[in-house]
């Protein structure tokens, strides 16, 4: 007999558990079923916040992606480059169509004495003035908002555009340069309708114009170093610098007859500084078709309520 103990048998085998025993195994019987119990709601609940937060993730990533433009030193001197041309041609653009419209509707086109002055040489530079003008205000236009967007389709439309602008440019050269005589001859009759609408008018439109004709070709009017009537649209100079002035209309035939290559220089310079910003808007579009990466994901911040782990089990006995 075994006094304040416990007698177990299993089989053949016979174990005897004290008092103290028995409790102690009771304990951890019960803290093992605890720690099954917790780790099974533990699990539960991170599996829930998984679920929830990869929800989420897969909204946003459907609703907008974000993407990041990764650009190298080549691009961003494109970009700058394109920007500024186009501010430069957009101001050049508004000017042209400004001076166009100034002079068509600006001004009578009738004289004192009954003179027809709207001359088709007129009509024909004025027109040229405000198609020019109206071409390169769009061209600025689609190209910096194509620079400044990182557009592909407008970088394409510009690039389209300024190879069009590049081919009419090369073609009024060649043009200028093989029928120096007739050009020269109309650019006269333009430059003596202007003059007589001054005359007329005393409009700033037309002063405007003959002051650029005046600068571009470094003359004064019809009569040079007497003419009186325009004095004021002259290049500016000292006395006997003005003393020296040639008539305009003289000035413009010689410089197309003996400088016509001159005049053709000027047109292919001209078309290699756009066929360079052709070269700049075909690298940044290029550019920006490779260089677009989507961003890394991040984890969600969600108003699920949090998920409190529970404390740590007491160590077994």
């Amino acid at each position: 007999m075994i006094n304040n103990g416990e007698l177990s048998s299993s089989g053949t085998e016979t174990v005897v558990l004290l008092p103290e025993a028995a409790s102690a195994r009771a304990a951890r019987t019960a803290a093992r079923a605890e720690l099954g119990a917790r780790a099974h709601i533990t699990s539960h609940q991170i599996r829930s916040l998984l679920l929830t937060t990869q929800a989420h993730s897969q909204f946003i990533s459907n609703s907008s992606e974000i993407h990041l433009l990764v650009m190298d030193g080549c691009a961003e001197i494109c970009k700058c480059f394109l920007i500024l041309f186009n501010i430069l041609f957009a101001l050049v653009g508004s000017g042209l169509v400004g001076l166009g419209m100034w002079l068509r509707f600006g001004a009578e086109t009738r004289g004192f004495f009954d003179i027809d002055l709207n001359t088709a040489q007129f009509n024909i530079g004025v027109m040229v003035l405000v198609v020019t003008g109206v071409l390169m205000l769009l061209v600025a236009i689609i190209g910096g908002c194509g620079a400044c967007n990182h557009s592909k389709t407008a970088l394409s439309v510009f690039s389209g555009l300024l190879f069009l602008l590049i081919i009419i440019e090369i073609a009024a050269g060649l043009m200028a340069f093989m029928w120096s005589g007739r050009l020269a001859d109309e650019l006269v009759n333009f430059y003596n309708t202007i003059y007589a609408q001054y005359l007329n008018t005393r409009s700033p439109g037309q002063a405007v114009t003959l002051k650029l004709f005046h600068n571009a070709f470094d003359c004064c009017g019809i009569g040079g170093p007497i003419e009186v009537f325009v004095r004021d649209t002259c290049p500016d100079g000292d006395f006997l610098h003005k003393l020296t002035y040639s008539s305009c209309p003289r000035v413009i035939k010689d410089v197309f007859a003996s400088r016509a290559p001159m005049v053709l220089g000027v047109f292919l310079g001209l078309a290699g500084i756009m066929m360079l910003v052709l070269v700049c808007s075909c690298v940044l579009r290029c550019h920006v078709s490779s260089s677009y990466v989507s961003s890394p994901s991040y984890v969600l911040l969600t108003s699920s309520p949090s998920v409190i782990f529970p404390a740590p089990a007491a160590q077994q006995i």
